[in-house]
């Protein structure tokens, strides 16, 4: 276009006498073919950093840490390892999982390394074969709709696009899903095929993690056959040396200029002071409260409405997708693990890690005080897993306390049942452990370098951008439960939204930081399509953004389609969230039914599936005879199973079809997006 515009200018400028030389316009082409590619490079990259996953790597006194070589064949052979684990992972525990097995490797004289997919190029799979006594083990997690993590994506394709000879690659597959979901371990189950159909050799069976269950139990079980099989094929014996070898160390940051040490920040320091766009999962927007508002009615439960601001960021979202928001513990937790543990929580440190070949330099952001690190970067408030209570062993003083972390530890059933009673049911996490162990004093860094990231929480965005361009809303109940012990366990996020709320404009606003997570729970194209919408309690969320765009279509004068919605809650004077709003779109035509399920307004309970089984020829008339959209938000142990079953039965009894017909009818509904689920467990 520039080469165009200059080539008609030339044309239009030449006199006689030209005023501007062949030279001129020679130097003109060159500075603007420059220019072009320069912009467009750096626009990719803009566009390519919205698109990556959820890795930090903070780096020592705020520098930004630079990426290593991508050859992790090249860090094998230099530096004798033979063992690689390569995670792909989304709220990190495969990335957990993958450094235990790492570190349990030199028990079996197989010095291991972690490796994120995506920092690496995976085409050297093919080189394993050189490392003699070589070994390649996967953890990756099925994410979303049966889709590989963001950090493996990449991979996952090479392996659906590529053909190399992966003859002399050892593996090993662990899958992370749920079976709440349709697509449990999808992923792990394709990369665990995919690799012997390119000639790999699998030295172990696929092990498939229920996070819906007890997916620690279900690791534990595997690596330990693991490393049986391990044995077995390379013909090697366990060393019996305990693998309780610190990551990471100690590094004292009293010195450090305070304008160099991190105080929240995810990624890069002082990026809440100076923001820059765009905005991701590594650099979030800090969004300021506009709205906070109670949506119950009454009741001893809290539903909030709220809405972010985001005029001026450059952000932009689509009906359906969600907002993540990253929260902060509180401050009362935090205090007490100081004071538990009789440390400073203000002392300044970092945490270094010990393999000087590892990408990942610090385990979070450094360096920063114990305050920040257990405010803003750890998980406190979830229940451990078995490899904590293994490590604080050492640090018990009282025999008592020690054999009741050992059994924990163990993989005996005796042990596994403890964890499951005293860990799991009693719901307690690391503060209550300290209380109720009290000869249990691990050191403060140790206990950073062992606790979990604290990860985003992502909420359905209940608003369209259609009407609310410059701001998103989300719809939150807030999370308060007694525990067996008698303990009040509260939801990290919505407890602290809860505090935020706007005050009149001479005050700065609370803030929080946010980003937008694209979905694929998206309306139909033509706004005729009809569709049907089933979401009880909060999963009315995305819904009514649905309704919001399709009420600013009618207003525009387009022709839309049916729109019926399917909606229960407990109460109708309680907690029916929205009513008037909803009323509204009733009387003006946008929706055209609202179904109501007020589940204990009378004797016998009435949920959104009895309203469904009710209406059956409503449900085909539109997702059969109109080809129709149905989607579903919520619970997705029950509730959207149940919705699951209805539908089948519906497809087979208006449909004239058989059970086996019926089922593929609904899942070729799901291949080509006419039914939706955005459900959680």
């Amino acid at each position: 276009m520039e080469n165009s515009e200059g080539v008609k200018i030339e044309s239009t400028v030449v006199t006689e006498e030209p005023l501007i030389s062949a030279l001129d316009i020679a130097l003109f082409v060159v500075i603007i073919t420059v220019a072009y590619f320069w912009y467009f490079k750096r626009d990719k990259q803009s566009s390519s950093s919205e698109k990556k996953p959820y890795t930090i790597q903070p780096s020592s006194l705020g520098s930004i840490e630079q990426t290593s070589n991508s050859s992790f064949i090249k860090k094998l052979k230099s530096t004798g390892r033979s063992l690689v684990v390569f995670y792909g992972s989304q709220t990190g525990t495969a990335e957990e999982f993958a450094g235990r097995i790492a570190k349990e490797g030199a028990r079996y004289k197989m010095k291991g390394m972690v490796a994120d997919p995506e920092e690496c190029d995976t085409a050297d799979l093919v080189e394993t074969k050189e490392i003699q006594k070589s070994l390649a083990i996967f953890c990756i997690a099925t994410y979303g709709e049966g889709d590989p993590t963001d950090n493996a994506m990449d991979f996952y394709e090479w392996l659906q696009n590529g053909d190399a000879d992966l003859e002399g690659l050892n593996y090993a597959v662990f899958g992370l899903g749920n079976k709440t979901y349709e697509h449990y371990n999808e992923i792990a189950i394709y990369i665990d095929q995919r690799l012997e159909e390119l000639g790999a050799t699998r030295v172990h069976e696929i092990g498939l993690g229920d996070d819906d269950a007890n997916i620690e139990d279900d690791f534990v079980s595997w690596k330990e056959k693991l490393w049986e099989s391990v044995c077995s094929h390379y013909g090697i014996e366990e060393t019996g040396e305990e693998s309780n070898i610190r990551q990471y160390k100690l590094v004292d940051c009293s010195g450090v200029l305070p304008e160099r040490i991190f105080s929240g920040e995810i990624s890069r320091l002082k990026s809440y002071e100076n923001q820059r766009f765009p905005f991701d999962v590594k650099n979030p927007y800090l969004s300021k409260i506009a709205v906070n508002r109670e949506l119950h009615k009454s009741g001893d439960r809290s539903c909030m409405h709220i809405e972010f601001d985001i005029d001026g960021s450059k952000m932009r979202y689509d009906t359906g997708d969600h907002v993540a928001v990253y929260p902060k513990n509180s401050s009362e937790l935090v205090d007490k693990i100081g004071e538990l543990l009789n440390a400073d929580l203000d002392a300044v440190f970092s945490l270094l890690n010990t393999d000087e070949e590892s990408s990942k330099k610090h385990p979070f952001p450094c360096p920063c005080t114990y305050r920040t690190a257990l405010t803003y970067y750890l998980d406190i408030t979830s229940n451990p897993r078995t490899h904590i209570m293994k490590e604080l062993i050492e640090y018990a003083s009282d025999p008592k306390d020690q054999e009741k972390l050992k059994l924990m530890a163990s993989s005996t059933p005796e042990g596994k049942k403890e964890f499951h009673e005293w860990i799991l049911r009693d719901n307690r996490n690391i503060v209550h452990i300290l209380e109720d162990l009290p000869s249990v004093k691990p050191d403060l860094d140790h206990l950073c370098e062992l606790l979990p990231r604290l990860q985003c929480r992502y909420y359905s965005i209940s608003s369209s951008p259609k009407v609310y361009p410059k701001s998103i809303h989300i719809t939150a109940v807030l999370v308060n439960y007694t525990t067996p012990t008698n303990r009040v366990n509260k939801g990290v996020a919505t407890n602290l939204l809860a505090q935020l709320i706007p005050t009149n404009d001479e005050l700065p606003q609370p803030t929080i930081p946010i980003y937008i997570r694209r979905s694929q729970f998206r309306l139909p194209p033509k706004s005729q399509t009809p569709i049907i919408m089933i979401g009880p309690g909060t999963g009315l969320a995305p819904f009514r953004g649905f309704i919001q765009e399709r009420d600013y279509a009618r207003k525009e004068g387009r022709e839309i389609g049916e729109m019926v919605l399917y909606f229960g809650c407990r109460k109708k004077d309680e907690d029916f969230i929205y009513e008037n709003e909803l009323q509204e779109y009733v009387a003006n035509g946008t929706l055209t039914k609202l179904h109501l399920a007020f589940s204990r307004d009378q004797p016998e309970k009435k949920y959104v599936t009895h309203l469904l089984e009710q209406n059956a020829d409503e449900l085909w008339n539109i997702i059969g005879e109109k080809s129709g959209h149905l989607y579903v938000c919520g619970d997705a142990r029950s509730m959207a199973k149940d919705v699951h079953s209805i539908i089948v039965k519906v497809v087979m009894e208006k449909g004239q079809m058989t059970n086996s017909q019926a089922l593929n009818y609904v899942k070729k509904m799901e291949q080509q997006k006419r039914y939706s689920a955005d459900v959680w467990s």
